[in-house]
């Protein structure tokens, strides 16, 4: 570990206040040189006010918060300057750290010394990039578990068990010889193995929700030219985002945006007419349609008219495995006062809302009826959701080492084989938290994509 004392701006420029943040074993005596106050023999854990100066030259009037080893973010001595917000100021202030020995930090330096310095585990160090990240209400919620130890501590429970399965199969191998003893047996050691792979099952089958939460749950907007489809976007993002024409097959490309619902990101794709056409570009749109279907986790289908039988067959063919809202829309026209699910639709139980795009009717409810179709759990703060991709590769590795260790307990398989693909399954997953994690490589990845003073 480069023990460099370095310093960077740890606040967005174009505010009131900057923060600069140092760290490393000279940081109090580099300050100390760049102020008009003496620092070295106060407490730690202490604010002061004083002067920064360059020379003759006083360049800001500042409050200096000091941190001792290993009581700061880093682990190691550490300071953070609150200055005025010019950039002139913490240009000036972080040149004149430099001058006396201070190095400019690299991305996410700061975090990976945390890291390095025992302060957290390699998830929780990743947690920091989400929570900066957050956009919403969820994201906001995952990344705080995360960084509390949420996976930490369901990786811990699962090492726990599965050190205890290795233990009763090297308790096996090492007095096989004794005949009077007795060992747990085959059975009883496989039923520990299923409800470890249940555990590992479950955070991986979260990822899908970790990552639809991250990344805005994929909405398609479908149906027929002219039925109001951008014009329902545009309703829902409040804003025009989408060209609305009387015009048949205005939109020839997909266009997408992001809103919120109750806290949740919603990615909407407003599609291109589906209809039968000569015109090239407009067919390349139309097969984007359904590339964006298949994409999609929900399906708003808009309809101004009713149906016919065969339409709503190849609607219901291509939403298979989605969320299907049926939307009917102008309902401020007189042609639409009469107009009826057939019955073999209202038994599939889609959700049906109708709703003036134009004249913004009833869109509260089909908001809500969106919400509800994005099947989001509840979340509470102690909930573990994998969102982050790298440990979702982790536990599909883990998994597929322990369904050798389940396979083996079937055939009959020598334990000491078994010992080691055990062994290979707590080393897998100890990737996530990094006890394993040593070449430079895979940490400078991980870190890089930070941002600086973090």
């Amino acid at each position: 570990m480069n023990t460099d004392t370095i310093c960077a701006l740890a606040t967005a420029p174009g505010g009131a206040l900057g923060i600069i943040r140092i760290s490393g074993p000279n940081a109090w005596t580099m300050v100390e040189k760049i102020t008009t106050r003496q620092i070295a023999g106060i407490a730690p854990n202490t604010i002061i006010y004083t002067h920064i100066k360059a020379g003759d030259e006083m360049v800001d009037e500042v409050m200096v918060s000091l941190f001792q080893a290993p009581h700061s973010y880093t682990g190691e001595d550490a300071v953070e300057i609150s200055c005025h917000g010019s950039s002139y100021i913490l240009n000036k202030v972080l040149n004149l750290l430099v001058e006396n020995g201070c190095r400019m930090a690299r991305p996410g330096e700061y975090t990976m010394r945390a890291f390095l310095n025992g302060k957290m585990d390699l998830s929780q160090a990743e947690a920091v990039a989400d929570l900066i990240a957050s956009s919403n209400k969820a994201t906001h919620q995952m990344a705080m578990s995360q960084l509390r130890g949420g996976i930490s501590s369901e990786l811990a429970t699962l090492r726990t068990q599965l050190l205890h399965l290795t233990s009763l199969l090297e308790l096996e191998l090492d007095f096989s010889d004794h005949e009077d003893l007795e060992f747990a047996d085959r059975s009883e050691l496989q039923e520990i193995a299923n409800k470890i792979d249940k555990q590992i099952n479950r955070l991986t089958n979260s990822f899908q929700i970790g990552q639809a939460l991250k990344q805005g749950i994929p909405v398609a907007i479908i149906g027929k030219t002219n039925v109001g489809k951008s014009t329902l976007l545009n309703c829902l993002l409040h804003d025009d985002r989408a060209i609305v024409s009387d015009i048949h097959g205005t939109t020839r490309d997909t266009i997408e945006d992001v809103m919120e619902i109750q806290g949740i990101q919603f990615r909407f794709i407003d599609t291109a007419g589906i209809r039968q056409t000569t015109d090239q570009v407009e067919q390349i749109g139309i097969e984007r349609t359904f590339q964006a279907i298949q994409k999609a986790h929900i399906i708003l289908w808009l309809i101004d008219a009713e149906p016919t039988v065969k339409e709503y067959q190849e609607i219901l063919e291509v939403s298979k495995d989605k969320q299907l809202i049926i939307i009917q829309n102008k309902i401020d026209k007189d042609f639409t006062q009469n107009f009826r699910l057939p019955p073999f639709l209202e038994e599939q139980k889609h959700s049906f809302v109708k709703i003036s795009a134009k004249h913004h009717q009833h869109i509260d409810l089909l908001e809500q009826a969106i919400f509800q179709a994005g099947n989001i759990p509840t979340l509470n703060d102690s909930d573990v959701i994998v969102s982050n991709a790298r440990h979702y590769d982790v536990l599909i590795r883990a998994s597929q080492s322990l369904s050798r260790v389940i396979d083996g307990l079937q055939k009959k398989i020598s334990g000491d084989i078994l010992s080691e693909d055990l062994r290979d399954v707590i080393n897998i997953l100890s990737e996530i938290t990094g006890g394993q994690i040593t070449t430079h490589e895979v940490l400078e990845n991980i870190f890089t994509h930070f941002c600086v003073g973090k």
